[in-house]
């Protein structure tokens, strides 16, 4: 039922779009993609005059166009959503590899606030949220999760029930001269300082729940809460009580979404078969500058 009540509404927003085409509607959006909860916000607003709609006769009419709005304004945004540190979603619909829909149907998904009028009723606004925690299962394609790096000679390693990457400052970028701060994308790569890939996608199970994402960033404060582990509750739920804390040493990538952490840290990792299967948990989780934590339309 749920499927089918899908595709009538995206009928209904494909019917909008002929209707609309030969006007230009007035409209303001505004919002952001926030990492840290994985989601994002919006809120839009259209001008019913610039639509040719009057009130009260129009209403159902100016519903609609503002759906239709919405869907013009966020599938721009949605395929600009960083994948990785050269990636896109955009380019991964350009190259054939997820089919157009994909993209429509996750703006389809959004929760929507009840459509509400401007004071003068000159205009209509409202407000939508996307979640995206489980857009990770929709973009990749390995069916097994991969092991991680092998070492010929395991270090005695402390067991740990998650991992922290704190790369809250700026930091040298690998093989440039700058120092750049980490940007945050839905399939991070962890490299060690000898440049050994220690994480990426491929590690992570693909039998993702609802509520799990692969990639998790977070501020600082977040790891000096005034709890028994320091850690906020949210943050507890993805690295438990006793995490592996690591400093970045700096950061890799086109653009720079990898962080490099010291060798000594990724023997602690790769050492321990518990350690290891953090990563194929997806234990792992960023502190960022709290700038870093949004990005706006």
């Amino acid at each position: 039922m749920a499927f089918i009540q899908r595709n009538i509404a995206f009928g209904l927003f494909l019917a909008a779009c002929v209707f609309l085409e030969a006007r230009e509607i007035k409209s303001s959006i505004t919002g952001s993609l926030d990492w840290e909860q994985m989601r994002i916000d919006v809120e839009l607003s259209i001008e019913l005059a610039s639509a040719g709609i009057r009130l009260p006769s129009g209403r159902t009419q100016a519903e609609e166009i503002l759906f239709s709005q919405y869907f013009d304004r966020m599938r721009p945004f949605i395929l600009s959503i960083r994948l990785d540190s050269s990636t896109i979603i955009g380019d991964l619909v350009e190259a054939g590899e997820i089919p157009p829909t994909v993209v429509d149907m996750l703006a389809l998904q959004a929760s929507r606030q009840a459509p509400k009028y401007s004071v003068d009723f000159r205009a209509i606004s409202s407000a939508y949220m996307i979640d995206l925690k489980n857009i990770g299962s929709k973009l990749v394609n390995h069916r097994q999760s991969a092991r991680p790096a092998r070492i010929i000679n395991p270090r005695p390693a402390a067991e740990y029930t998650g991992i922290i990457i704190i790369a809250e400052d700026k930091l040298p970028v690998h093989g440039r001269k700058n120092y750049e701060e980490l940007l945050p994308c839905l399939f991070p790569k962890i490299w060690d300082t000898e440049m050994h890939l220690i994480y990426d996608k491929k590690m992570t199970r693909p039998d993702w729940g609802a509520d799990f994402a692969m990639v998790h960033y977070t501020g600082a404060g977040s790891i000096f809460e005034n709890t028994p582990s320091g850690l906020s509750a949210s943050l507890q739920k993805v690295v438990g009580d006793k995490p592996l804390r690591v400093i970045a040493r700096g950061v890799f990538g086109v653009n720079p979404t990898d962080p490099i952490i010291d060798r000594a840290d990724a023997l602690n990792i790769l050492s321990s078969e518990t350690n290891k299967r953090l990563l194929n948990e997806g234990r792992v989780a960023f502190i960022v500058p709290a700038a870093a934590l949004n990005k706006g339309l």
